[in-house]
């Protein structure tokens, strides 16, 4: 049997979206991957562009959430884009993402953690700095990656926005069905108006019931992805 893996990853730490996403996911018995922007649970949070208006969730949401199974990874200090800033000011904002979550993620383990990157923008040092440190890191592509290994160190990921990506989500499934031995990561935000490429909480639970009837489909974080099959 042909095995698929789909890793649908939400990015920014909306408190809203993020608490009816796990929910949404305890409905299925499966475990949400929620990326946290580390400034964001602070006082000292600025939005880093009219996409993350919204109020954003804290340390506590985020240890009970993980708590109740969920997948709580890395999306950077401050939402900077590391391919634009200085070597300088990429390495610091791993380090002091890093940092936060040590201190405050009941847990934490960098040594089995996902890097998510802020708009799935990375370059060469940066991706070796964060590497130095994490198990994987999720930056651009197509979206489409071969089966996780123990040398699978760059999870490819792909995106649609500003605005609802529900067709372009449903694109990009129907390719990857038609693939065998493939896992999608694709990278969602909140839910609703949430974020720059939301969907409805509606279509989320007619997605998962409609792909997990399917034989040989899970759906996993991909950090959980790369501890079962990597």
């Amino acid at each position: 049997m042909s095995l698929r893996i789909l890793s649908l990853v939400f990015d920014d730490g909306f408190a809203k979206s993020f608490r009816e996403i796990a929910e949404i996911h305890e409905e299925f018995d499966l475990s949400a991957n929620l990326n946290i922007i580390a400034r964001a649970c602070t006082p000292e949070h600025q939005p880093a562009d009219e996409w993350h208006r919204h109020p954003m969730g804290g340390w506590d949401l985020w240890n009970e959430l993980r708590l109740r199974g969920h997948d709580i990874e890395p999306h950077s200090w401050s939402h900077a884009n590391h391919a634009q800033i200085s070597p300088g000011e990429a390495r610091s904002e791993v380090d002091r993402c890093l940092d936060a979550f040590a201190a405050n993620l009941n847990g934490f383990d960098p040594a089995t953690a996902v890097y998510a990157f802020p708009y799935n923008a990375s370059n060469d040092a940066i991706e070796a700095h964060a590497l130095g440190q994490m198990r994987a890191v999720r930056s651009g592509g197509t979206g489409f990656n071969d089966l996780p290994t123990p040398a699978t160190k760059r999870i490819h990921c792909t995106a649609f926005g500003p605005g609802n990506c529900e067709a372009h989500l449903d694109t990009c499934i129907a390719a990857w069905l038609e693939r065998d031995h493939s896992w999608l990561a694709y990278n969602l935000h909140g839910l609703g108006d949430e974020g720059w490429g939301p969907v409805g909480a509606d279509y989320l639970r007619r997605l998962y019931e409609r792909l997990l009837k399917l034989p040989g489909v899970e759906i996993l974080p991909p950090a959980v992805a790369l501890q079962r099959y990597g």
